[in-house]
């Protein structure tokens, strides 16, 4: 009896965390807590090997929260300290956000900077071994507490990735993760690049003193690079967004089943920058914030957004603290952008998630491991490039050079202002690379005709 008794608390507090008043629900529920307790006994009692009363209730709780969506998560209190460390900018581990999708833990994408990234991992990548432990149907927090360790230890991580039919296999030093969210430089015409990592407590800030500082430089056009940006603090979002148009503007709508998350985000400020032609780029690691951010501006008008689909993650976490140390992250609304469209991610094949751009620009996921690697040329000065693509490698980044063009023929506001003329845009850009791809393949046949040719003539 006193086991029945143990596990009757445990369940009791594993179906408090799915509904506030479940002891006023139906009488089918109560049958359903009879049942996981008789479960939960049975496996105590019989199980081949012997079993913890504390493992059995911690597995029920994150199968009731792993029934609800991706994004809500019960973490241990290990688990809960190390996301508050993250959140501070204070842990070692390889650089990944991750999230399960279809029983794979999933990268939304790596952060810049980290070993995962500089070893070329991607956006929608799927984990399968994290060492020699399968991955498969693993939750978020024990994929999370497996890559992580102490900085110059070493992990082993098997990727599947669509693009390629073999695995692909990381073997990656952890780090100190110290994330550098902000970077920027001045390039042609007096255009301002900015690419934001993750949108922190001190992003906005930061941009604002880049803004400020090239004001006085003559700065002219802004390029925002929101690639692989996997989100952050809604804050942050908001208050960028505010650089750049009218005070009191609504810039975002939150609802939830709870009449409190019923939310109108405005624009605040003085909005020194609405006139400066403004384009931001985007792909599918670009999520949650940088979907608020690229969304917003598109729906109000005020940016370009060029690129591929976002990842499409428009809801609102809350994380819960709970009275033994552990934590619940719950979603708890829905984002909803100016023109009242949710952000939605599908799992269906050919369904289009996040934020459409408005001129789409695809790029192969072998290009985009060559763009990670080079992408920091473009932030050096005096000290030496921390790329690894020789000269002879690199290649065009087809989506910031398009801004640029944009810019300089003074297109941008055009094209904002009538959408068929980036239909045009991205028609053309299709047909050029086509147009390109013949070509190399017909160039390769000719290759391949003339060494046939050549091995003819030996003979």
């Amino acid at each position: 009896m006193k086991i029945i008794g143990k596990m009757f608390v445990l369940a009791a507090a594993v179906l408090s965390l799915c509904c506030a008043n479940v002891f006023a629900a139906e009488d089918e529920t109560y049958d359903k807590l009879k049942i996981m307790v008789d479960v939960m006994e049975i496996i105590n009692a019989n199980y081949v090997s012997e079993t913890e009363s504390k493992e059995l209730a911690v597995g029920a709780i994150k199968g009731v929260v792993r029934t609800l969506d991706p994004f809500s998560q019960y973490m241990e209190e290990n688990d809960y300290k190390e996301m508050k460390n993250e959140t501070e900018g204070s842990y070692s581990g390889i650089g990944l956000r991750i999230m399960v999708k279809n029983g794979f833990i999933t990268v939304v994408s790596p952060i810049p900077g980290t070993p995962a990234y500089k070893a070329g991992v991607l956006p929608e990548d799927r984990i399968i071994k994290i060492d020699d432990k399968s991955a498969i149907n693993m939750s978020s927090d024990e994929a999370v507490g497996l890559m992580r360790g102490k900085a110059g230890t070493k992990v082993k991580v098997t990727m599947a990735r669509d693009s390629i039919k073999q695995e692909v296999e990381f073997e990656l030093t952890r780090e100190k993760i110290k994330i550098e969210t902000v970077k920027y430089t001045m390039l042609e015409d007096k255009t301002v690049y900015i690419r934001l990592s993750e949108f922190n407590a001190q992003s906005a800030a930061d941009i604002q003193k880049a803004l400020a500082d090239y004001s006085k430089q003559g700065m002219k056009a802004l390029v925002l690079d929101l690639r692989n940006n996997p989100g952050g603090l809604l804050d942050s979002a908001i208050d960028i967004c505010s650089m750049f148009i009218k005070e009191r503007t609504v810039i975002l709508t939150t609802k939830g089943r709870v009449e409190e998350m019923k939310k109108e985000y405005y624009s605040k400020g003085k909005g020194e920058y609405t006139q400066i032609p403004f384009v931001i780029l985007v792909n599918r690691g670009s999520a949650s914030a940088s979907e608020i951010v690229s969304g917003a501006m598109q729906d109000l008008k005020r940016a370009l957004i060029i690129g591929a689909n976002t990842f499409g993650k428009g809801s609102v976490q809350s994380v819960i603290p709970l009275s033994d140390g552990s934590a619940l992250r719950l979603t708890i609304a829905k984002y909803y952008l100016p023109s009242g469209r949710p952000i939605v991610h599908s799992d269906e094949k050919n369904a289009r998630n996040g934020i459409t751009p408005d001129i789409e620009i695809a790029i192969s996921p072998e290009d985009e491991v060559r763009l990670y690697a080079q992408s920091e040329m473009i932030f050096s000065k005096d000290k030496a490039p921390k790329s690894k693509v020789e000269d002879k490698e690199k290649i065009e980044d087809i989506m910031l050079n398009k801004a640029l063009e944009l810019i300089r023929e003074n297109k941008v506001r055009d094209i904002i202002a009538n959408p068929k003329l980036a239909v045009k845009e991205t028609k053309e850009i299709k047909e050029a690379k086509e147009k390109e791809a013949k070509e190399a393949e017909e160039a390769k046949e000719e290759q391949e005709e003339e060494v046939c040719i050549e091995e003819e003539d030996e003979e």
